[in-house]
């Protein structure tokens, strides 16, 4: 770790469909009067059949990890009453379907990293991301075989995800080891994870009808397959991916081939999706309500905490209060190191880790700047990446 401090790089809050996560999250117990008793437990049963759980998780989790922590409240929902951190990982794997749009690559990694800490009052949702080319201390990992990784120190931290997939590219391995590098780097545990699976969003906005996005400038990138000009478009699944993959090539950022900066432009497309979302009024629509879960479910491997939809139901009630103001994103705290790309957190990141192991905001309101309307703006965090909604340009 480096000692020189810097501020909470920021994402935007989301704007104002943030509640559609909570509306999709207990939308299967709408469909319960429309579909009838009989019909409404056949959905729900095909739907919680489509969640992957990794059960026997906590077998490689370990013994040496932090602490629990505590709450005077009693827990009225499995969760409700106590803080919960919940560890949410995007796995790029490059086989089966992914190989026909983005090229074959062997195992899998995790593409995107990021912690979502809810607090014990549940007055707002707190959300951390990790850059993947983060240079960190990985544990040893206990592989399904029996088989131990080794320590590894300075490693990319998204390595640890294919480190723990081992051979046969097993996911709650995969989770565990990613967990466990999280937990040991900033003294914080996490109580569940979500792995979410690339191929399974592309499907999801498909079902949609697509993506509106604006381009403030067009993009090329040759890795990723991504050719879009600049102006309004509307995303497929598969430009969408491509364009949430992208990290080098020419447009908006991409020149400078930064993890940072797609972390910025991958915020701006899921503002850009929650939109959609909001403005698809989904309760008012159950077959296409249903249709959407059935991919969103599909797209998920779980712990064993959030492996029933009637539990993540009662986690979605507890957040029926919460709107955009209420969501604080940063990335955590981070400057160059060596090789370009890389990164390494600076003494910051530990404030960050500190106030969330006290259940406290992220960052403190300014006189000028409450929390709730604060000026944290889209893609501050590296200042490389424009806000398509603050452009001049073609989406001015």
């Amino acid at each position: 770790m480096t000692t020189a401090p810097t501020d909470p790089a920021r994402h935007s809050r989301r704007p104002r469909g943030s509640r559609t996560g909570v509306r999709i999250a207990v939308a299967t117990l709408v469909a319960v009067p429309v579909f009838g008793l009989t019909a409404a437990w056949a959905t729900y049963a095909h739907l919680q059949g489509n969640l992957e759980t990794a059960d026997g998780v906590d077998e490689y989790l370990g013994a040496s990890r932090p602490t629990v922590a505590t709450s005077a409240d009693p827990l009225t929902d499995g969760f409700a009453g106590a803080p919960l951190n919940i560890l949410v990982m995007g796995v790029d794997a490059r086989d089966g379907d992914n190989a026909k749009f983005a090229g074959y690559v062997e195992g899998q990694r995790s593409d995107s990293t990021f912690l979502v800490h809810l607090p014990a009052d549940r007055s707002r949702i707190d959300v951390v991301s990790i850059p993947r080319d983060s240079l960190v201390d990985i544990p040893s990992c206990l592989l399904a075989d029996g088989t131990e990784t080794g320590d590894r120190t300075m490693t990319m931290f998204n390595a640890a995800f294919e480190i723990g997939s081992g051979p046969d590219d097993d996911l709650t391995t995969a989770a565990a080891c990613t967990r466990r590098t999280f937990e040991q780097n900033t003294g914080l545990r996490t109580d569940e994870h979500v792995v979410v699976k690339m191929d399974g969003v592309r499907d999801v906005i498909d079902v949609l009808g697509g993506v509106p996005f604006c381009f403030p400038e067009a993009m090329d990138s040759d890795d990723a397959k991504l050719h879009v000009e600049a102006g309004p478009r509307v995303l497929d699944g598969k430009t969408s991916i491509a364009f949430l993959r992208a990290r080098t090539g020419t447009g908006w950022g991409l020149w400078i081939g930064s993890d940072l900066g797609r972390l910025d432009r991958q915020h701006a497309f899921l503002e850009a999706l929650t939109d959609k979302v909001h403005d698809e009024d989904l309760l008012g629509d159950p077959a296409q309500l249903l249709k959407v879960l059935d991919r969103a479910t599909k797209s998920l491997a779980v712990s064993p905490g959030l492996g029933d939809l009637r539990t993540l139901a009662g986690l979605a009630n507890g957040l029926r209060g919460i709107d955009g103001t209420e969501i604080e994103a940063i990335t955590v705290p981070n400057e160059p190191y060596g090789k370009k790309g890389r990164v390494v957190w600076t003494a910051a990141a530990d404030d960050v880790w500190q106030r969330i192991r006290e259940d406290r905001p992220l960052t403190d309101p300014t006189p000028t700047s409450p929390r709730s309307h604060g000026t944290g703006g889209k893609g501050t965090g590296t200042g490389s990446t424009p806000d398509p909604q603050e452009s001049t340009g073609p989406c001015g």
